[in-house]
């Protein structure tokens, strides 16, 4: 039986890694829920059905009824709980299902607790990648991904030689405006836009697949997680989303992992890595299967080039890029901005940004998280 905490319970991830226990109650046992803003009762049938031993509720959610309910429960509050629920002194897998820079100090803390870490959590390696690794060979923990490109290239790599490898390919869906071209966006609706063609994932990630800020923040992580540079990490338009990572090598041959868009796979794996277990999902049918592959316009999705351009300045320069992205969807997500604005304010902050630190601290990360989300929100009214 693996111990696992789940960050995030109650978002996408969150929710399909419960499904990925429920499938194999044998091999996993859930010690820790960190619960979002949802239903109580929600939370009350999730708790009851999974019997952690400790629970973390966010901000606003009544702990005084939770505990009259769960006696037998340690519960955590806020931002502060959830760093104390991340150190819980029972071992096990930290699986990272929050989203947006707030995931990257619960990623540091469960390292520093000896806790492996299952990570969907993109942004703390895009923001801290080298701080984490070194906190992994500290600390002698594996940290594992979970998003499904990562996981594709992780099982292709499994067995192989870095040295020999010549590059490799994440693939991108091109998201919910794939087929618009840029005049096309100015109008485009906030409902539109979370509409993605091939999976089922949250609101701002699927903002990000649609601006194709996602692949960038996955270009970095990939960097970080498999250390290889930039010039090796090429990406690829491949609308059915059933390819979902490949590498090449030397030799000239390529493996690659597929199957149908379903998170519950990359998800299980991680959990069970290295083995592959049973979801029951449908199989792929290789006598109807089409595949198509283009090459990603840059001049149309400009702020993947940007991923590249600061991932390969590094310092704060991904910090900068995150949280500017990260405010302007919220922006976004709150109708106070257009769909096309994210991009050119995007360029606009990362253009006018001349600060750089070649190895900055986690406190200077962070610091720089918050002034660049402040510069944004400051022309919307917030932070005043």
């Amino acid at each position: 039986m693996k111990n696992i905490y789940i960050l995030g319970t109650t978002g996408t991830i969150g929710l399909q890694a419960l499904d990925v226990v429920r499938l194999h109650q044998d091999k996993f046992n859930v010690v820790g829920l960190s619960l979002g803003k949802t239903k109580e009762t929600e939370h009350i049938n999730i708790i009851r059905e999974f019997s952690p031993k400790v629970v973390h509720l966010r901000e606003g959610l009544d702990i005084k009824k939770y505990q009259s309910l769960f006696k037998d429960v340690t519960f955590y509050y806020g931002d502060e709980g959830l760093i104390e629920f991340v150190k819980y002194p029972t071992k096990g897998y930290l699986l990272n299902g929050i989203s947006g820079s707030s995931g990257l100090l619960p990623t540091i803390e469960g390292i520093k607790s000896g806790k492996d870490v299952l990570l969907a959590n993109k942004e703390s390696l895009v923001m801290a990648g080298d701080i984490i690794k070194e906190l992994l060979k500290k600390h002698q923990v594996k940290l594992i991904p979970i998003d499904s490109e990562h996981s594709a290239i992780l099982g292709c790599l499994r067995g192989e030689k870095l040295k020999e490898v010549e590059s490799i390919t994440i693939t991108a869906s091109g998201g919910s405006f794939r087929d618009l071209t840029k005049e096309e966006l100015e109008n485009v609706t906030l409902a539109d836009a979370l509409k993605h063609p091939n999976w089922q994932m949250g609101p701002k990630i699927t903002i990000d697949s649609a601006t194709m800020v996602n692949k960038g923040l996955e270009v970095i992580e990939a960097h970080h997680l498999f250390n290889l540079p930039f010039d090796k990490i090429k990406t690829t338009l491949h609308k059915e989303s059933i390819i979902h990572g490949l590498v090449t090598f030397k030799d000239g041959s390529t493996k690659a992992v597929m199957s149908n868009p379903d998170m519950r796979m990359p998800i299980l794996y991680a959990m069970s890595y290295p083995n592959h277990l049973d979801l029951g999902l449908k199989k792929l049918n290789f006598d109807s299967l089409s595949l198509t592959f283009e090459k990603i316009d840059t001049k149309r999705f400009p702020l993947l080039e940007y991923a590249y351009i600061v991932g390969k300045k590094g310092g704060l320069y991904p910090t900068v890029y995150n949280a500017a992205n990260e405010a302007l969807v919220n922006l976004f997500l709150q109708e106070k901005i257009k769909f096309v604005d994210i991009e050119t304010i995007l360029i606009k902050t990362i253009d006018e940004f001349h600060s750089n630190i070649k190895n900055p601290s986690l406190e200077e990360i962070i610091k720089t998280d918050e002034e660049i989300k402040r510069k944004v929100y400051s022309n919307y009214g917030f932070f005043n």
